[in-house]
């Protein structure tokens, strides 16, 4: 029968017959007609050492206060001298007209030696415009924006002294006194002489167990731009682990803001916010700690996104080649199981080593849609043309894009997927914004010892959009934590703002809403940080609105 298959197949395409052709990609590479161009270059020769293969993430945001979002791109640039990092610079890139970018660093006051490994973006005056803080290889810092696109070092003033290997960092405000908090993720005690080799033998990537851990840091805002470390009073200096992702999102619907970390080979955190300045860790008791094996995996990106379409936050975590990526579903109340294998998203994510991760509603359909940036750390066997050189190419993978069915269920789509899916690279860092403002959510990759890339969102609409914009008047900025629920169609929809979430990356605040078929929107709710819940005139479809607390009235 087999042979008959064969000759079947033989005549048809000797007869001309193709089968289907392949699905048109939902995407575009925008990278070089936008010149948005970053490349990432190590200075490795020849050692492999830790840093390096961890890359740069990249922040999205309005740097000059014009409208639309800037770029910058933390540098990942690294040289080493046994005990010494040789560093490079970071990169901010204007946004102007027509999707164009041109780079300002040099007048941006960033223009500064060091060796970036992420950003986060976040207002900490309260003065309308936004500030940068910057994790590194070294001592983090802190940026003040000028108002004008130009920012100003104010790390010492801050009161601001994180040392060491930090990963990513969310503003957030814990303590709902109006001004933005810092918790900054601590990867290792990293010693530059340390040099690991892998079974043959060969130089290699260490993993985090040949370091010692250290703890993560919460710094509280003053209100007047300043920042006390109360890591101890808060109860996280007690535990170290090898932090790596994090985000900031009120995990079991009490009204107080929680933190989630994904760590790399030790159990995640669950930081559940008690009131009172201090965090118990839960995440283990709550079902977010491990896989469905009891494992610890090797956390490396995380969001929180109602994915199942329920009304609640569910939690997905990259994690290292042979590991699944982890989809950790809200059972309410802040109660978790793991839920991957159900989802569809096991057995795919094994191939690959996932960091930075997202999700939007890609075609406007209603539900939120999964991108995973996938690079190994340790060294494998090269895929056929790989799109960095050796050794590098011992490291690429391509990314993954994984579509929705509308109930929480997952399939990879490589071929949609490309220009995202195609390249074989060592991705990092993933943040998304509407960056052409057509109503769709963009990307932007970055690479280790590659060029980052704006990939353009082109999929065919299933159906209309908003754009939620929440702001605080009272405090000049959007209201991080807000929650926004959204009616159309007969179907509800929630989005909080956020920008911290992902891998080293900082990301558009707006709530966006794919809405399907519904010409109109119904009803339109923000439950603001601190609980007050607003109801806003419905706006009209196929728009981007901006929502002010105290415009609205009592549900």
């Amino acid at each position: 029968m087999h042979g008959v298959l064969l000759a079947l197949a033989g005549f048809a395409l000797a007869c001309g017959n193709k089968g289907p052709e392949p699905p048109a990609a939902w995407f575009s590479d925008a990278t070089t007609a936008s010149g948005l161009s970053f490349v990432h270059e190590t200075g490795a020769r020849g050692e492999m050492r830790l840093p390096e293969i961890m890359g740069g993430g990249v922040a999205l945001f309005d740097a000059d206060g014009d409208g639309d979002l800037d770029a910058y791109f933390a540098s990942g640039d690294f040289e080493v001298e046994l005990g010494k990092a040789a560093r490079g610079r970071g990169r901010l890139l204007r946004h102007e007209a027509g999707l164009k970018f041109v780079d300002v660093t040099s007048a941006s006051g960033l223009d500064e030696a060091r060796y970036g490994m992420g950003a986060a973006v976040g207002d900490v005056d309260n003065d309308g415009d936004a500030d940068l803080f910057l994790s590194n290889f070294g001592a983090d810092q802190l940026y003040l924006n000028r108002g004008d696109g130009s920012f100003e070092d104010v790390t010492a003033r801050a009161g601001i002294d994180v040392q060491g290997l930090s990963c990513s960092a969310v503003f957030c405000d814990y303590d709902l006194d109006g001004f933005l908090d810092l918790y900054v993720t601590r990867y290792v005690r990293f010693d530059p002489r340390q040099v690991c080799r892998n079974s043959a033998g060969q130089q290699d990537y260490c993993g985090p167990k040949a370091f010692n851990p250290v703890s993560d840091v919460l710094l509280h805002n003053n209100g007047d731009a300043t920042f006390t470390d109360v890591s101890a009073q808060a109860g996280m200096s007690r535990v170290a682990a090898a932090g790596l992702g994090v985000l900031c999102e009120d995990m079991n619907d009490d009204g107080r803001p929680d933190f989630y970390v994904a760590n790399d080979q030790y159990a995640n955190y669950l930081w559940l916010n008690r009131g009172d300045g201090t965090f118990g860790e839960q995440a283990m008791v709550l079902g977010a700690a491990y896989d469905l094996d009891g494992k610890a995996e090797s956390g490396m990106g995380v969001i929180a996104a109602d994915l199942d379409s329920d009304l609640d936050l569910d939690l997905f975590v990259t994690n290292l080649k042979g590991e699944t990526n982890t989809l950790y579903r809200n059972l309410g109340g802040g109660s978790f199981e793991d839920a991957t294998g159900g989802a569809g998203l096991a057995q795919s994510s094994l191939p690959y080593t996932g960091f930075g991760t997202v999700a939007f509603d890609v075609e406007l359909d209603g539900d939120l849609d999964l991108f995973v940036a996938n690079g190994r750390v340790f060294r494998g066997a090269a895929y056929p043309k790989p799109d960095v050189p050796e050794p590098w190419s011992f490291f690429a993978e391509p990314n993954t894009f994984f579509l929705n069915d509308g109930k929480g269920h997952f399939t990879a789509e490589p071929l949609l997927g490309a220009p995202f899916t195609a390249p074989v690279e060592i991705s990092r860092g993933l943040a998304t914004a509407d960056l052409d403002d057509d109503g769709d959510v963009d990307l932007v990759v970055t690479n280790v010892q590659g060029p980052a890339r704006l990939i353009r969102n082109d999929a065919p609409r299933a159906g209309h959009w908003l754009s939620v914009l929440a702001l605080d008047p009272a405090l000049r900025r959007e209201a991080v934590g807000a929650r926004v629920t959204v009616e159309a169609g007969g179907r509800r929809y929630l989005r909080t703002v956020s920008r911290g979430f992902s891998y080293l990356s900082s990301n558009d605040p707006r709530a966006h809403f794919g809405l399907g078929p519904a010409a109109s929107v119904s009803r339109l709710e923000v439950r603001w940080p601190d609980g007050l819940t607003e109801l806003f005139e419905a706006p009209g479809v196929d728009r981007a609105v901006t929502l002010r607390r105290g415009e609205g009235r009592a549900p």
